[in-house]
């Protein structure tokens, strides 16, 4: 089987699962938007995936990101930095991601605004939120208490567009009840910003629940590209 009929049945297999999850929920799977991480994959990818209809790429990782960006400048792709997003590389990120979901500290928004100034482009933002109980350790993402000061940061600078939320479920706890907590949080986060819909979470292996509880954007890596290459 060519790569490109691998990556063909695979990224069929992800939309048959994204339209029946939505239709269990009651709703519209036109709704929810696919977008493909292709971390440690080449760029090679990208183009097939381009080829079959992807529009949004994810990227972890700023230095293999702007390289990829690049390289595929001409596929008219809406480019999301999902990995954790550091003080000194904001800048540099705002020069090619579209989409940045990965905002969760205030020191991030003024980096972030002078490079979406500099390159004169707009850049939506989403602000991930942890879901990890008070107390445990944290992977990235803001305190739910902190989003009203962090959106007014966002919403006060420059170039930036605030969108909504974004978040993962943490690890060892059922996907169901993480994504259940998110919903409300993002119900609270709605009264105050009603335009931020956007709304990312779920992966490969919980994407299902995520669309349950009102995911705009699934992030989806491994169930369409495969397992990761071995970096050396």
């Amino acid at each position: 089987m060519t790569r490109a009929a691998e990556l063909a049945a695979s990224l069929d297999a992800v939309r048959r699962r994204i339209t029946s999850a939505a239709e269990a929920a009651g709703r519209d799977p036109a709704e929810v938007s696919l977008v493909v991480v292709t971390k440690f994959f080449p760029a090679s990818d990208v183009r097939v995936l381009a080829d079959l209809g992807v529009t949004d790429v994810g990227e972890n990782r700023h230095q293999e990101a702007e390289a990829k960006a690049a390289e595929c400048a001409d596929l008219g792709l809406r480019w999301h930095f999902i990995g954790g997003l550091q003080s000194n590389k904001a800048g540099a990120v705002a020069h090619y991601a579209d989409v940045v979901e990965s905002l969760d500290r205030a020191k991030l928004v003024g980096p972030l605004s002078r490079g979406a100034q500099a390159r004169g482009h707009d850049v939506d933002v989403l602000l991930q939120v942890s879901l990890d109980p008070p107390g445990a350790e944290h992977r990235s993402g803001a305190d739910p208490a902190d989003l009203a000061a962090l959106a007014q940061r966002v919403g006060e600078a420059d170039r930036l567009r605030l969108c909504g939320l974004m978040a993962v479920a943490p690890l060892g706890e059922d996907p169901d009840e993480a994504f259940a907590r998110l919903a409300r949080i993002r119900q609270d986060f709605l009264g105050a910003h009603p335009d931020a819909t956007m709304l990312s979470a779920g992966m490969s292996g919980d994407l299902e629940a995520a669309i349950t509880h009102g995911a705009t954007h699934v992030r989806v890596g491994s169930a369409v590209l495969g397992p990761r290459p071995t970096v050396q």
